[in-house]
C-alpha cells in the first residue's frame, strides 16, 4: 500500500521543534487520507521511519517514531510470531525486555523469556489482535517457560504458549506455578514498569501467596484474557513530551478488588433484560490519532 504525496504536506512540522512558548501548528490533513483506517496505514509499514525515537500519544491512541527492533534471539529471550513484524518498540522497551529476561534467567528457574507482541515498526493501530500496543511501550510475555532460544522461523510460528487459568479466569489452572509469580514480581519491581495485566485468578493467587514486601502487587491489574501471556506496560520515558501517560493505579494492593472480580466470574449476576449493548466502535482513522502520527507515513 502506498500513501503517496498526500501525507508529505505535513512532514515539515516534524523537521523543527516548537519552543516551550510555542504551540505546534499543523496544516489541514488531506481529507482522503484522514478518513482512511489507521490500522491499514500503519500495518503497511515494514520498517521504522528512521527519525529520532519518540512516543506520540497514548497506549491505545498513538504511534512511535524512531522505533528500535528487538533482535529475534538473544542469550535469554526469543521473539515469537515473527511474521507479524511486531518485535519493535521504543528503545526503552527493547532495553527493558533484554534486562528483564536476563534477571529472570538469573533469579528464577526459567532460562529467560519467550516474547510475544511489542508493537509495529511505527506503532499505531494493528491489523488485528490489540487495541493497545500503539506507542511502543507495551510487551506481551508468554506464560510458557522457554526451553531453548535457537528456534527456527517455522517453530516461532507453530509453538504455542500455555493457558494458566481455570474457572473462566477466576482461578489459576494446573499450568500455573509459583515461578509465574516470581517472574511477574521481577517485572513489577522495575521502576520503568507502570502496570502488568493478567487474568483475575492470577492476581488473586498472588494476593494469597505473596510474602514480604507487597508493594509490587499494586501494579498487577486484573484484565480479561491474559492467561496465555501477561502484558507489561512501561511509563512514558523521560523527556517524552508527546507521550500520554496513564493515571497511576489506585492506592493499595488491589487484592479486594481482584477477589470481588473473581467472585463475579464464579457467580455472575442475572442478565438485565433491559440492557442494550452499545453500538460497535467505528474503525479508528488517521484523523483520530495525534497529528504527528501522519508525518510518520510520508514514505509509504
Amino acid at each position: 500500500m502506498r500513501i503517496g504525496l498526500a501525507a508529505l504536506s505535513i512532514l515539515a512540522v516534524m523537521s523543527c521543534s516548537p519552543t516551550a512558548q510555542e504551540s505546534p501548528s499543523f496544516p489541514p490533513l488531506d481529507a482522503t487520507l484522514s478518513g482512511q483506517e489507521a490500522r491499514l496505514l500503519f500495518g503497511a509499514a515494514q520498517g521504522p521511519d528512521g527519525g529520532q525515537s519518540a512516543v506520540i500519544g497514548g497506549y491505545s491512541r498513538g504511534c512511535l517514531a524512531g522505533a528500535a527492533r528487538l533482535p529475534e534471539t538473544g542469550p535469554t529471550w526469543a521473539a515469537m510470531r515473527l511474521s507479524r513484524n511486531r518485535n519493535w518498540g521504543h528503545p526503552e522497551l527493547v532495553d527493558f525486555v533484554q534486562d528483564f529476561s536476563a534477571k529472570v534467567a538469573e533469579q528464577t528457574p526459567w532460562r529467560g523469556l519467550y516474547v510475544g507482541d511489542l508493537t509495529q515498526p511505527r506503532g499505531g493501530p494493528m491489523l488485528s489482535g490489540h487495541v493497545s500496543h500503539q506507542s511502543g511501550l507495551d510487551a506481551d510475555i508468554w506464560m510458557l517457560p522457554p526451553t531453548r532460544f535457537d528456534l527456527s522461523a517455522a517453530e516461532r510460528e507453530s509453538l504455542s504458549s500455555i493457558s494458566t487459568r481455570s474457572a473462566g479466569g477466576a482461578r489459576v489452572g494446573e499450568n500455573w506455578t509459583p515461578t509465574h509469580m516470581e517472574v511477574m514480581r521481577l517485572a513489577a519491581s522495575d521502576p520503568r514498569v507502570a502496570r502488568i495485566f493478567v487474568f483475575t485468578g492470577a492476581k488473586v493467587w498472588m494476593c494469597d501467596n505473596a510474602t514480604g514486601d507487597r508493594e509490587w502487587l499494586r501494579k498487577i491489574r486484573p484484565a480479561v484474557g491474559h492467561h496465555f501471556h501477561f502484558h507489561v506496560r512501561l511509563h512514558c520515558p523521560p523527556g517524552s513530551r508527546d507521550c500520554e501517560a496513564q493515571d497511576a493505579p489506585p492506592p493499595g494492593d488491589g487484592c479486594d478488588e481482584a477477589r470481588a472480580r473473581a467472585e463475579a466470574i464464579l457467580n455472575p449476576p442475572p442478565p438485565d433484560p433491559n440492557y442494550v449493548p452499545p453500538p460497535p466502535r467505528p474503525p479508528m482513522t488517521l484523523a483520530d490519532l495525534p497529528r504527528q502520527c501522519a508525518a510518520l507515513l510520508g514514505d509509504l
